[in-house]
Order: structure tokens, then sequence, then C-alpha cells
């Protein structure tokens, strides 16, 4: 039990530690409005890379339903602004194709 205690507060060490010191070291300095923008873009580009590498190392007999599950995700996405139409129309449309397909 002890050990497991010390093995949970050292996990949260590590993952609180790199997010406190960037927000500690920097919060009196400003950054400039380039760098800023630049910022802005990684959470997207990070999902991005999740999804597709998701979407590429799918089940061979998923991949078809993969692909049209994102594509009309991203269509209505950028169509709606609407996250629940567009996940839950991707997962509707994932199952189908791979009910049918």
């Amino acid at each position: 039990m002890n050990n497991y205690l010390v093995l949970v507060l050292g996990m949260a060490l590590v993952t609180y530690l790199p997010r406190l010191l960037p927000l500690y070291l920097l919060s009196d300095k400003t950054i400039g409005r380039r760098f800023a923008r630049f910022l802005s873009y990684i959470p997207y580009t990070s999902l991005s890379i999740l999804i597709v590498r998701g979407v590429i190392s799918a089940d061979k007999d998923m991949l078809l339903a993969s692909l049209g599950g994102i594509f009309l995700a991203g269509y209505l996405s950028y169509k709606t602004n609407s996250l629940i139409l567009s996940v839950l129309s991707a997962i509707g449309l994932a199952f189908v194709i791979k009910l049918f397909v």
C-alpha cells in the first residue's frame, strides 16, 4: 500500500511540475503576437496528429468506417460548429459502414 502511494505521488509530481514551472517562470513576461498566434495552433495540431494516427493504425476491417467517420466529422464541424452533432454523426456513419460493408 505504501509503495503505491509513493508511486501515485511521484506520478502526480512529474505530471504537474512541467505545467507549473512555465507558468511560474513566465508569469511576468510578455510574448510577441506572432509567437502567441503560433502557440494557439498547437492544440489543433496535436489533436489532428492523434486522430490521423488512430485512423491510419485502425484495424483493417475498420479503415473504411474510420475514414468515413473522420471526413464526416470534419465536414460537419466546419459547417455547423457543433461538436456533439459532428461526433455523433461520425459514430453513426462508422457504425452503418461497419454494419453493411
